[in-house]
This record gives C-alpha cells, structure tokens and sequence, in this order.
C-alpha cells in the first residue's frame, strides 16, 4: 500500500472576530500546482464555500498564485477566501506586511495588515460598477419589492429594496435562480434603523455555483461598493452582510478598486491525506 500524502489545511473564519462568524474558508499551500480534478475534489471534499489554493509565484508579480474552488466549480474571483490566504500567510511570516497573489481572471490582488491589529485585513480588489438592467424572473424568484436591478457582465446581479428589514426577510426560489447559472444574486438596503448599526445590508446566493446562502462574500463588495457610494455621496461606509452567521466590512472606493477591511480568525490547523 502506498503511503499517504499530506497538505496542510487551515480553515479561517474571514470577515469575523469571533468563531462560526463570517464566512469559513480552507486554504491550503501547495508545493506546485495539482491537477483540476484533483483540486475540485479537494474543495468538494472540504465541503465549504470556497478552498482557497497558493503556490509560490515564479514570475515575480506577486508572492503566490492563487486559486478559489467551491465544492462544484472554479470560479473567477472570491473575497473571503483571499482574505483568508493573506491572513494564513501573513500569521506564518510575521515580519511581512502584505502579501500579493497573482490569479488568472482577477488580476493581481493584495493583502494588508490593518493598523496594529494582528488579525484585522485590507484586501484590494477590483471594483465592478454595475448597469440598470430590468430582470423580472430574477427579482421575482428573490422575492420581496425591488426598488431597481442592475448587472454587471461578470455574473454579478444587484437587486436593490427599500430597507434591510425587507432585506433579511427575503426567502428566494433557489431553484428558480440555479437555473440562470453561475451568478452572485446580491440583495442591497440601507442600514437605516438596522441592529448591525452598519450604513449597508446585503444579502447574496449562488445556488448556481452550489452555495445557495454565501455567509459574507467579498467579491460582493466589488459590486456594492460603487454603487453605495454614488447612492451615500461619499467613498467610505460600513456593512454588514446578514447571513445567519453574518459579517462586517468596512469598503472603501479607490479609483477602480474597492478596499475591504475585516478581521478573521483561524478555527483548524491541520494535515489533508491523499
């Protein structure tokens, strides 16, 4: 019989301070790149929203690669999960103050240590500014009274309500929005009167990508924030996303990327055997 392989695995709680907070994510450094299959069974094995991989970068724009997987697809670009790779990384090289990560549909991104917190994180990402767009069989399966829906050509479909009561009450038609495919559905209010105390609720789903609830997406915020901040008239505010385990961000716009700061915490430290 052959010997077993091991990789290490962290799971991290990203956009949280505490345990079952934010939303959990393994990440796991590699040696070298395995093959597809195998990282998608990884990732279907691990069971969460996303497994984040990284690789040491050979090309010497950035620190690592970096890959996302949920437990059924690859996908393009995932916040909370490269939050969480800054942190694993950055927890393991202390005297660094951020780490970069070259990926292939994302382009380079970074993560920062923020102020004196040893837990607290700026991520840069790109900023998506989505498109009033009529989509009826969308805002229909969501539920609730839509104040407007806009898109964004990266899968991104923003239905925005009057308020985040409406918000947290919604109960979508999962089946309906698996049949659109790979799309982020995001459902946005103002934080007016909202126990979070944050400017800026949101909710979002990925039944196509296999997550029908995301706890707290990142990548969410590359939408959101250039909408809010045109809708507040400012560059900064604070946010919540009211998942049942539910998570704060901070968002800021930059030109054409958005800057997310959050806090996480590392849950499970161990060994993947092959």
């Amino acid at each position: 019989m052959s010997a077993l392989r091991s990789l290490p695995i962290t799971r991290v709680d990203a956009f949280a301070d505490r345990p079952f907070a934010g939303n959990p994510a393994a990440v796991m450094p590699l040696e070298e790149w395995l093959s597809d299959t195998l990282l998608q069974a990884i990732a279907a094995e691990n069971n969460l929203a996303e497994t984040a991989f990284v690789v040491p970068d050979e090309s010497g724009e950035a620190d690592y690669e970096l890959r996302w997987f949920t437990p059924t697809v690859e996908v393009a670009l995932c916040g909370h999960a490269t939050l969480a790779s800054g942190h694993v990384l950055l927890s393991a090289a202390q005297w660094r103050n951020e780490m970069r990560f070259r990926t292939r549909k994302a382009g380079i991104l970074q993560v920062s240590r923020d102020g004196d917190d040893d837990n607290g994180y700026r991520m840069a990402l790109p900023a998506f500014r989505a498109k009033a767009k009529a989509m009826p069989d969308a805002a229909r399966a969501i539920g609730g009274t839509p104040v407007e829906t806009l898109w964004h050509e990266g899968g991104y479909a923003l239905i925005a309500y009057h308020s985040a009561e409406e918000v947290r009450a919604l109960t979508p038609d999962f089946r309906a929005l698996r049949s659109g495919g790979d799309i982020l559905y995001i459902a946005t209010a103002p934080g007016a009167d909202d126990p979070s105390g944050a400017d800026v609720v949101s909710r979002a789903f990925a039944p196509g990508a296999g997550i029908d609830e995301d706890p707290v997406t990142g990548s969410a915020h590359c939408v959101l924030t250039p909408y809010w901040t045109t809708r507040l008239g400012r560059d900064q505010f604070a946010a919540y996303q009211a998942s049942t385990r539910g998570g704060h961000i901070g968002c800021r716009l930059d030109g054409e990327q958005v800057e997310l700061t959050g806090r996480c915490v590392t849950t499970l430290i161990g060994e993947f055997l092959l």
